[in-house]
């Protein structure tokens, strides 16, 4: 169901929903020309340098989005923010504890998926969020991708050609999903604004 976006739309609803969309976008690229790079290994001269400042971008990309998003569950807003955080630290940590560059610690570390895992679980929910509202065919493979590759990954059980390939699939499906992002109308991406006015008159009115 796609929302209505009843209600007066406000310079700041507008620039919220630029500000999501613009950090989709850097995520997006991020992750595909950071999966390009892990499919290049060592050929390319401070890879390590490159695909960590990469990593990072997609992460504070996908900060910015899960900030700006507009979704009328609360709760289900700030776990997808918590997943992301946590994610974050995870991330942190196994840069620190290994030499190699991140994507690569998590191809050779299957395991390493329960940590960084989260920030891909926070992902995940903005393409179930945009294929539920938008009914958009990228965000609904991804939806069902993204976990699938990661815990097969997480298992051992991913042959080393399937999951490159599907890498490459997850990076050109993200991008398109972005891209299209980027041109669609806005109103559509702030939803019902009365929703959200009687969700916080509840919460007012509880507290």
């Amino acid at each position: 169901m796609q929302p209505g976006a009843v209600g007066v739309i406000t310079p700041d609803d507008r620039r919220e929903v630029v500000s999501y969309r613009i950090g989709l976008a850097v995520a997006a690229f991020s992750f595909a020309l950071g999966a390009g790079l892990l499919m290049l290994g060592s050929a390319i001269p401070g890879m390590r340098w490159a695909s960590s400042g990469l990593d990072l971008l997609m992460w504070l990309g996908l900060g910015v989005s899960l900030w700006f998003i507009h979704i009328y569950l609360r709760p289900l807003h700030q776990a997808l923010q918590i997943f992301w955080l946590v994610g974050g630290l995870a991330s942190l940590g196994l840069a620190i504890s290994f030499p190699t560059p991140l994507a690569l610690t998590v191809y050779q570390q299957p395991l390493s998926v329960l940590g960084i895992g989260f920030t891909f679980a926070a992902l995940t929910g903005i393409f179930f969020k945009e294929a539920f509202c938008f009914n958009r065919l990228e965000t609904k493979v991804l939806t069902l991708l993204v976990p699938a590759t990661l815990l097969t990954h997480m298992v051992g059980a991913m042959p080393v050609t399937l999951g490159q390939n599907l890498l490459m699939v997850w990076a050109v499906l993200f991008t398109v999903f972005a891209l299209r992002k980027l041109v669609q109308p806005i109103p559509p991406d702030i939803g019902d604004k009365s929703v959200f006015e009687y969700l916080k008159q509840q919460r007012q009115a509880s507290a």
